[in-house]
């Protein structure tokens, strides 16, 4: 896909940049180029290629799944000016 000159100036245009002509081209050559790279890319074969989620083969280390902290949800809930079942009432505020 070769980008033309006006397609560089709408992109400008709708991103709100100020270009001359000389800018204009300098971008024109720059973005054929990364889309010919793009290009290459995309004709490369990658079907017996495994996805991968990181490039190194590591394990992220986890911490143990364990209760650290006591359950003080009574207590938190006496500081609350309303509560009911376990929840905090607040007021209605939308009608």
């Amino acid at each position: 896909m070769a980008l033309t000159l006006d397609d560089v100036r709408r992109v400008a245009q709708l991103a709100r940049l100020r270009q001359n002509d000389a800018q204009a081209q300098a971008m024109l050559e720059e973005l054929n180029r990364i889309f010919a790279l793009i290009g290459e890319m995309q004709a490369v074969d990658t079907s017996a290629v495994a996805a991968m989620s990181h490039p190194r083969d590591v394990a992220q280390r986890l911490r143990p799944d364990r209760v650290t902290e006591t359950d003080r949800r009574d207590a938190l809930l006496a500081l609350a000016p309303l509560s009911e079942a376990g929840l905090y009432l607040v007021p209605k505020v939308i009608e």
